[in-house]
């Protein structure tokens, strides 16, 4: 009898396994290592940017481009979730004035999408939805070299 029940309950308990475990839920995080085109809807149409992002470990690094000029990025992703962005003074031309925060926080929806909210000098108060999509072929890695050629003399053409 007690044969018996074993396959039963082994059945029992990887079931629960996988009912309980999270819609989503992936073995590896994902690394947003890469670049990123990022877009939102502004008042005048679609409004693009890119960001350029290193991770190491919960830590994000990187670059932007895009209407507010070049800036360094900081930010950090715990599980599916992501906060990037840079501290900006003044009125946007040059120095003086309050010190604010952009933010960019969202979700990680997958290795090449991620979407979100973003607030001021973007979109007010109220906050607007941005959508991220990792640009392919591009991770951030070294190139891998060209091996050199075989040593050697060099023929010479008659």
């Amino acid at each position: 009898m007690r044969h018996k029940l074993t396959p039963v309950l082994l059945l029992v308990v990887f079931s629960l396994g996988f009912v309980l475990t999270p819609v989503g839920a992936e073995a590896d995080p994902v690394n947003l290592t890469g670049a990123w085109a990022v877009q939102y809807m502004g008042g005048q149409g679609p409004i693009k940017m890119t960001f350029v992002f290193k991770q190491t470990g919960e830590k994000l690094t990187g670059d932007y481009s895009g209407p507010f000029g070049p800036r360094k990025v900081t930010g950090a992703v715990k599980g599916n979730k992501v906060v990037f962005g840079w501290e900006m003074s003044g009125n946007m031309q040059g120095p003086g004035g309050p010190t604010f925060v952009v933010a960019f926080k969202g979700a990680i929806e997958s290795a090449t999408k991620m979407t979100g909210t973003v607030g001021n000098p973007f979109c007010g108060d109220v906050g607007c939805e941005w959508t991220g999509v990792k640009k392919k072929g591009n991770n951030l890695q070294p190139n891998k070299s060209v091996p050199p050629p075989p040593a050697g003399p060099t023929p010479r053409r008659p």
